[in-house]
């Protein structure tokens, strides 16, 4: 049974979730990422995204000014262009080629729902973002799992590929950087994967989830978009992590065939018709004022993250860790050698008491041992209170 099948109360201690039973019927799978919605604790530590931008913040950028006048009628079928033309800036492609979609997770969903049909197969790269596994189910779509190790520090694994691949494959999926890890995936090993499935899966789509992209450390160079590499590439991103808003329900899909994306114009019109007008004006100003707006996010960034590696210093003998590339999140583990199962399900079951909350490895596929930690959502101030709470929870997990 995989870890896709627990899942925690309120990012407590796991049990187990019988999806065949009376407990749930849903198309979709429960995944108890659900709770990130509704619990929020004082030491935040699950969460993956940067500091939430404020709208007065949005409200201060130069061309909202005439944000009265907007009407508030339907969107266009792939998004305004004007916010288009903001997303192909960055990722180098003609805003032709992009529509846009409520969230990167509803753009993997109608990709799926639009391009495999009963029998086809989808090549997961695991750990991952729940709902990227869940939507794909949802979608009535077969899932083969390429599972990346902790000890390989979540590298991909193309032997895994390789022998995961077929005839019957239509959509192959990954993060870069991946969630929970932080990891970004190689431009070299992309162009060996695209190889591979030229040779085993030859009408198959790459999809690559950029969410995290934007969000490099200090003044670390950005990567290059992976949506001008290669037709067969889907690239997905939002506004949501990087950038701060995840309140503006604004994603993206980038797709060079022109067939394809016609098929998922109309799979948008018939879920959610159309993008809302007034998410999208926000978003396309704070798009184009992403550097001023990235700019000091990286510098914070770029602190929390030496912070955490200081802590995750002073605990080795009791946590190890995978180092991000990127990103507001990282996956760190319960060492084996300190914490037996008795005293792994102590720390989740201890969390809430010093108002902390963690997500799971399990609702990403790893195990209950290993834990997403984020460290760019709490204010600077508070990060250290945080760690050191944490730490508390491994003595008293360990007594």
């Amino acid at each position: 049974m995989n870890g896709f099948q627990q899942h925690f109360d309120e990012g407590q201690r796991p049990r187990l979730n019988k999806p065949n039973s009376l407990e749930w019927h849903g198309r979709f799978p429960r995944n108890e990422i659900i709770s990130l919605l509704d619990v929020n604790r004082p030491f935040n530590l699950a969460e993956s995204t940067s500091q939430d931008l404020t709208v007065g913040e949005l409200l201060d950028m130069a061309g909202l000014d005439r944000i009265r006048d907007l009407k508030l009628g339907y969107g266009t079928s792939a998004g305004s262009l004007a916010l288009r033309e903001a997303i192909a800036e960055g990722c180098g492609v003609p805003a032709g080629q992009i529509i846009t979609t409520q969230g990167t997770a509803l753009g993997l969903f109608l990709l799926a729902f639009e391009i495999c049909r009963s029998g086809d197969e989808a090549v997961l790269a695991t750990p991952c973002f729940p709902p990227s596994r869940d939507c794909l189910l949802g979608a009535g779509v077969n899932v083969r799992e390429v599972k990346l190790s902790f000890e390989n520090g979540y590298r991909l694994d193309l032997d895994q590929f390789d022998a995961s691949l077929s005839s019957k494959t239509k959509l192959v999926s990954l993060a870069s950087p991946q969630n929970p890890s932080g990891v970004q995936v190689s431009r070299a090993d992309i162009e060996k994967l695209l190889v591979l499935m030229e040779r085993r899966s030859p009408e198959a789509i790459l999809f690559i989830d950029e969410t995290y992209r934007e969000a490099a450390y200090g003044d670390d160079a950005v990567v290059d978009s992976f949506a001008a590499l290669d037709a067969r590439i889907v690239t997905g991103a939002s506004v949501s992590k990087a950038l701060g808003a995840p309140g503006l329900r604004t994603g993206w899909l980038t797709v060079a065939d022109a067939d394809l994306r016609a098929r998922l114009a109309i799979a948008k019109m018939n879920t959610v018709i159309s993008g809302s007008v007034l998410d999208e004006t926000l978003a396309t100003v704070l798009l184009r004022h992403r550097e001023g707006v990235l700019a000091s996010r990286r510098r914070l960034l770029a602190g929390a993250l030496q912070e955490l590696a200081l802590w995750c210093e002073s605990e080795r003998k009791r946590v190890e860790w995978v180092r991000p590339d990127a990103g507001a999140l990282c996956c760190a583990r319960l060492r084996l050698d300190a914490f037996d199962e008795a005293a792994v399900s102590r720390f989740w079951d201890l969390l809430p008491g010093h108002d902390l909350q963690l997500a799971s490895g399990t609702w990403f596929g790893e195990t209950s041992r290993a834990f997403r930690l984020g460290f760019g959502y709490l204010p600077r101030e508070r990060l250290g209170p945080a760690l050191s709470a944490l730490s508390s929870v491994l003595d008293a997990a360990i007594a």
